[in-house]
């Protein structure tokens, strides 16, 4: 296990989360996702603006050098002249601000007195405006872990980002529906010093954002960012952590990551390199490869493409080295040039011959690039100008290793590791929004806002195990969930014992999603429908765990319907003494052997006949009562 203390690990983190209000931020959309096809689209090419000093983000530069136009699809019933640019935005939603002002009180920051919108540039599609529209609401908060007191640094408002739907070729397609939906983001100072602790803080804020009742629940609602640095490394920024689980792999991963590179440039250093030999400047290769044997280079000739390749002086074993599970310095590369130069990848001599590409043309390229014993070699094969900017991307990455870790954004990844995104955004990507006046925070309107603050999260959990009767572990889960609401309504209109909704709802369902059965799917209505339909003694408790299943495999589709294909409809009373009778007939032998101590055994028989269409409960009462009445 690393010594992150004495690595110097620091890790600030961001949350943010979608407000469930009724309407979108600056516009009375409703702030919903739509379904079914969008009505129409239109196509738009984003441009970078200057900052007030002159002065263009590396980050958004970057976005635009893609070259890429923006097909953006609208739903007329979720999205308005607002979302498509085409109209000013509206005033600031008065509810978020009072539910973000909520989120700030219960993290005790300071609300500023007005609040003013700033233009966050982003011009990679995600918002037909070219830019994002945030605004701090208070600064300066804290939460207090155990004994330490982590910093909060501000809450923030701002709207979330249009959805992207595919892309072909140069062409994006995003669903505006999400664009506006009011987020909260709160931001951590840079004080957590380990994975575990990262993901403890971030679950302990999670839990006073729930309690306000006012946040959406679900996949794509929630999402953490996190800053991460080394002092021998660099600071970096992995975006869009949707699951709990996997900050704290996300943090190990990026140690693991830059920890690795910090290696490549010690060893890089013992072999003597130097920045000013790794220079770009390709060689054409493509005579290399008349009569390949390589289908991915066949290709490429075929569509007019030429093999360019560069040399890497001291670079050999060092791209196939593994950085993070996955993901070596030739992978880190090769996303450099797929986003640089638009193409689908390269090849590196450390995993050559390979590829179709053999020994001999391995031979031939060493003596064309005038490699020596220490030397590496990158390949691209697409048409010139694409191949061109790749090579030169790769090169400027090769010289960063060189120097160690670059400061950069990347995009999480599902197993908990990160690939390259972007270069990190600089001070010129903030500037003032021009079309929204200042939102004035009266001490009225802050004063209400602390008249209405709901329970702490230690509070909620103490009311919830003396209301309910659960124990503390059930009452934790379900304030990390997203069904406190659901199972509080379950519970106060059904009979059914509340630490059994409360399992469903959490150890459950989270079974399910470890087996990766989509939970995400389920709907509040069918998971009510459930508990009603054993309430009722449709179905018996010990079903309810398939019929979810199946609902989460068959989306849109019903209870009834998973009862009738699952044939988990109880059995009636009558049907159920037959079966039972059946069962005492066909096991005298046993009875006779065991007398009294045969019930268990016939009990078992009965629920494996009946397992799902009768109460475990009565089936007991059923067998004892034959039993004793022969």
């Amino acid at each position: 296990m690393e010594d992150y203390s004495e690595l110097g690990l620091r890790v600030g983190i961001e949350i943010h989360c979608q407000l469930n209000a009724r309407h979108k931020l600056f516009c009375n959309c409703p702030a919903e996702l739509a379904t079914g096809a969008p009505d129409h689209s239109f196509l738009r090419r984003l441009r970078p603006t200057q900052s007030e000093l002159g002065e263009v983000d590396p980050a958004v530069l970057f976005e635009f050098q893609k070259g890429r136009v923006i097909k953006y699809e609208v739903d007329s019933g979720n999205a308005c002249l607002v979302e498509a640019d085409e109209e000013p935005p509206h005033s600031l939603n008065e509810e978020a601000v009072n539910i973000s002002l909520t989120v700030a009180r219960m993290l005790k920051a300071s609300p500023v007195d007005a609040i003013h919108v700033m233009r966050k540039s982003v011009i990679d599609g995600s918002n037909t405006t070219g830019f994002q529209r945030t605004a701090a609401v208070a600064l300066n908060g804290s939460v207090t872990i155990g004994s330490k007191e982590i910093p909060i640094q501000h809450i923030s408002l701002e709207e979330d980002a249009a959805r992207k739907t595919g892309e072909e070729g140069l062409t994006v397609r995003y669903r505006i529906d999400r664009l506006c939906i009011p987020l909260v983001e709160i931001a951590t100072g840079p004080v957590l010093y380990s994975p575990e602790e990262t993901q403890n803080i971030a679950a302990a804020i999670g839990r006073i954002l729930k309690t306000t009742r006012k946040m959406k629940r679900g996949i794509g609602t929630i999402r953490q960012d996190l800053n991460i640095s080394l002092p021998k490394g660099a600071l970096v920024e992995i975006k869009g952590v949707q699951k709990l689980e996997l900050i704290s792999k996300a943090v190990e991963s990026e140690v693991q990551r830059q920890t690795a590179l910090l290696e490549i440039r010690e060893e890089l250093t013992k072999r003597g390199a130097r920045e000013e030999e790794v220079r770009p400047g390709s060689r054409n290769l493509t005579d290399v490869f008349k009569g390949t044997k390589s289908k991915v280079i066949e290709k490429g000739l075929n569509k007019g493409g030429v093999v360019l390749g560069v040399k890497l002086p001291k670079f050999k074993g060092l791209l196939g080295r593994e950085l993070i599970p996955n993901v070596r310095l030739g992978t880190e590369l090769s996303w450099h040039a797929m986003l640089y130069g638009g193409v689908g990848g390269i090849f590196h001599s450390d995993e050559l011959p390979g590829y179709g590409i053999t020994d001999k043309d391995l031979q031939e390229i060493h003596h064309l690039l005038t490699m020596r014993d220490l030397d590496a070699a990158v390949l691209v094969c697409d048409i010139a100008p694409k191949a061109e900017d790749a090579l030169k991307a790769v090169v400027e990455r090769a010289k960063v290793a060189l120097t160690g870790v670059p400061e950069e954004t990347r995009a999480a990844l599902e197993d908990g590791t990160s690939r390259y995104m972007r270069p990190r955004p600089g001070a010129a990507r903030m500037y003032p929004e021009t079309d929204i006046p200042p939102f004035v925070v009266s001490d009225d309107r802050v004063k209400a806002v602390e008249k209405n603050l709901p329970e702490m999260p230690e509070s909620l959990t103490k009311k919830i195990m003396e209301q309910y009767g659960v124990n503390h572990k059930l009452a934790t889960q379900l304030l990390d969930s997203d069904y406190l609401t659901l199972f509080e309504e379950a519970a106060s209109t059904t009979q059914i014992a509340p630490s059994f909704i409360a399992t469903i709802l959490t150890e459950t369902l989270k079974s399910l999603e470890r087996r990766k059965v989509p939970v995400d799917d389920l709907t509040e209505g069918q998971l009510q429908e459930v508990f009603r339909l054993v309430d009722s003694k449709t179905t018996a408790k010990e079903s309810a765990e398939a019929v979810i299943e199946w609902l989460c495999a068959h989306k849109g589709r019903s209870v009834g319907e998973a009862l009738t294909t699952l044939n988990l409809k109880m059995v009636s009373v009558e049907e159920l003494e037959k079966r039972i009778d059946a069962i005492i007939k066909q096991n005298q032998a046993l009875i006779r052997e065991m007398g009294d101590k045969a019930v268990g055994k016939l009990i078992g028989i009965a629920m494996g006949d009946l397992r799902g269409r009768a109460e475990a409960g009565e089936v007991m009462r059923i067998v004892k009562e034959k039993l004793r009445a022969r």
